[in-house]
């Protein structure tokens, strides 16, 4: 039979409201005590009944997660690390799927939280600006990730400018000048354009309004699309620094399908270090948030909420990293790191030494790099 909570008291010697605390983790347990009935739950095998458990807190014990889509891959990869994050805090997690409609947006923080099918909620708007969602009276403690946004919610992210301004200095380290940007002029997009002009502005180039390639969304067919157009227009840059990954990803193909080479004739950054950037080919530099980083800062800081704190709301920043890949170096991304990268102290960026299978350019390749793909040294 099945210990009991009862059992777990009487084997430990102290009354059942101890043993609540402890599974609780309230803090005035002394250290003592917490020891002794941590002991009593092992030896008796006690497993807690989370019914029970949201039963006596009036919780569900569910977090709601809620993205544009899941589709693009960066949502997945960040779903699943906000799965796993929630579940090492005993959470389940409902994802709901807004596809960036502001109306479905506000129905989810003005009436969905109502129904406390979920006791909090964490919330990558696309639609909702910062005066609706200021405006917006939520009966639940919601976390903000993803886009930028002033009101009274907590937000987690990556600081979007110095992480796109890192990304373009080690594009201008590398010789590139006539640097084009591909992106959204909304949101999360502003301040990584912001960024991308402030490299600029650092190393004494002049910013050019003709290698700005606004897009509608982040998906591949945007990248592709701004990237022939930038080509179209008899705009010829040397190097690209795309959004996120995916835009990148979809400017590669681009660049394969006029005969240009990667990274010789044109060297391309993404952002977001998915996946799908790592088996490219060639494989993708990019800027690496730290997305298992942002899933437990926002779970700790949702739960933190849940369990009653009133401090007001913050932005917290996650760290970020360059990761120097086969569209910036060529098979030589081994190299020194460069020292747009060591502007504090982050993890070492990964290589890869992946073979690229460059394509043969219609004209001249850069001076002093080889048809194979790696730059000279």
């Amino acid at each position: 039979m099945a210990a009991t909570i009862h059992d777990v008291a009487r084997h430990a010697g102290v009354s059942s409201r101890t043993v609540t605390n402890v599974l609780n983790d309230y803090k005035w347990v002394s250290d003592e005590t917490r020891r002794r009935v941590r002991r009593s739950i092992d030896e008796l095998e006690f497993v807690p009944n989370p019914v029970a458990r949201n039963l006596r807190l009036g919780r569900t014990g569910l977090l709601a997660l809620a993205v544009p889509n899941l589709m693009a891959s960066y949502f997945a990869e960040l779903s699943e690390a906000l799965v796993d994050a929630a579940t090492l805090r005993g959470f389940g997690v409902v994802i709901e799927l807004t596809k960036a409609d502001p109306a479905e947006e506000l129905r989810l923080l003005a009436t969905r939280a109502r129904s406390r099918l979920f006791d909090g909620l964490i919330f990558s708007p696309l639609g909702l600006g910062p005066r609706e969602l200021h405006e917006v009276k939520c009966m639940l403690p919601v976390v903000m990730l993803g886009e930028r946004v002033h009101g009274d919610f907590d937000h987690v992210g990556v600081d979007n400018v110095q992480a796109a301004a890192d990304a373009v200095e080690h594009l201008i380290a590398m010789g590139r000048r006539r640097i084009a940007v591909i992106g959204r002029d909304n949101g999360t997009g502003i301040y990584r354009t912001e960024g991308y002009r402030r490299a600029l502005e650092h190393a004494g180039i002049v910013y050019d309004e003709s290698l700005v390639a606004p897009t509608s969304n982040y998906f591949l067919d945007d990248g592709s699309a701004a990237m022939a157009h930038l080509l179209d227009q008899g705009v010829m840059p040397d190097a690209v620094f795309c959004c996120n990954d995916t835009l990148a990803i979809g400017a590669l193909r681009t660049l394969f399908e006029h005969g240009l080479h990667v990274p010789n004739d044109v060297a391309v950054v993404g952002f977001d270090d998915v996946d799908d950037g790592r088996y490219a080919i060639p494989s993708l530099t990019t800027i690496a948030p730290d997305k298992a980083g942002l899933a437990a800062m926002a779970v700790d800081r949702l739960v933190r909420r849940m369990d009653g704190d009133t401090s007001p709301a913050a932005d917290l920043v996650i760290p970020h990293r360059l990761v120097v890949r086969e569209s910036t170096a060529g098979l030589a991304a081994e190299r020194a790191t460069p020292r747009a990268h060591q502007r504090r102290p982050r993890p070492a960026a990964s290589t890869t030494r992946q073979a690229t299978s460059g394509v043969a350019s219609k004209r001249p390749s850069r001076s002093g790099a080889r048809r194979d793909g790696t730059g000279t040294s």
